[in-house]
């Protein structure tokens, strides 16, 4: 198995250093050139500023300003982390041993850094309170999704436990609660093309080969609203929120479907009614079959 570059920065605060590759096909004459190019955000006066002051690194050490393009290289940096609204709940930690680690994630909580939540994240969170510094993930949630995630301790299980994901061999159910339709029968299998476009916030369902596959369950109703038991059998980009969307049963608290909804970032009052509920899957080590339950409920309106 190939092994991580490692990174001449050490971690801050729970938090990686940025790795940036230099393109093989480089068409930039310096590494600044390059920086100003990737990261338009920051601005070249900023870029200039830590080029001066040695914050981008190479395994040679600090860039100089005027360091020269080296195609197919690589360039860390400490990204400046902005204030971020702080996330009112707690992650549960549901086991821990020293291979794994299975939380309770809340909801509006990522479960990654990325985009403007950074340390506002389950990992880095995790990271801090129980100082497991390598802990990585297997998989992700999306932040507005609640329940079960499992975390990997042991740095060298890291490839073994996400191939397991990789190759569909962890079984995942969810429960969600959406309007209830009496004219739709269930259990039934929903397939279709789904594609997230770079850019849209939502992603669509397209003509053409089906690369997602839903078994939805009817578990109860009541007062025009049911609870559904979600089997998805792919992993596409909002797979579930879209399949039920497309049936018009949105989840409620979705502010993606059927429209795009603004969000206020402070505003906790309404999530979305989507729970990752069981996590199934062969220890990578022995074949050993284990299984984890959420702990935690969808509340009814």
């Amino acid at each position: 198995m190939r092994r991580k570059l490692r990174s001449p920065l050490p971690q801050r605060d729970g938090l990686d250093p940025v790795r940036l590759h230099l393109p093989t096909d480089g068409r930039w004459a310096t590494v600044r050139d390059f920086l100003v190019e990737r990261i338009p955000k920051l601005g070249p006066e900023r870029i200039d500023e830590m080029l001066r002051v040695g914050r981008f690194v190479t395994h040679d050490g600090p860039v100089p300003p005027g360091a020269p393009f080296q195609p197919g290289g690589f360039v860390w940096f400490h990204r400046d982390v902005a204030p971020e609204v702080p996330v009112p709940f707690e992650l549960d930690v549901l086991h821990r041993d020293e291979e794994v680690l299975v939380v309770d994630k809340p909801h509006f909580l990522a479960t990654t850094p990325r985009g403007e939540h950074i340390t506002e994240t389950a990992l880095i969170r995790l990271r801090r309170q129980l100082e497991l510094p390598e802990l990585s993930p297997a998989h992700r949630l999306d932040r507005a999704t609640a329940g079960l995630v499992l975390f990997v301790v042991d740095p060298a299980l890291r490839g073994p436990y996400q191939t397991l994901f990789h190759d569909r061999r962890v079984d995942k159910t969810y429960e969600a609660i959406a309007p209830h339709d009496p004219r739709l029968t269930f259990p039934r299998t929903v397939r279709s093309r789904i594609v997230k476009h770079r850019g849209r916030l939502a992603a669509v369902e397209e003509p053409g080969e089906p690369n997602a596959e839903t078994r939805i369950e009817l578990v109860e109703h009541r007062d025009g609203l049911a609870r559904y038991r979600l089997h998805p059998r792919t992993g596409r980009t909002h797979q579930l929120r879209v399949h039920l969307n497309s049936l018009g049963l949105p989840i409620l608290g979705d502010d993606l479907y059927p429209e795009v909804r603004p969000h206020a970032p402070r505003d906790f009052s309404n999530p979305l009614r989507l729970l990752a509920t069981t996590l199934t899957f062969p220890d990578p080590r022995t074949g050993q079959l284990r299984h984890f339950h959420t702990r935690r409920t969808l509340d009814w309106p």
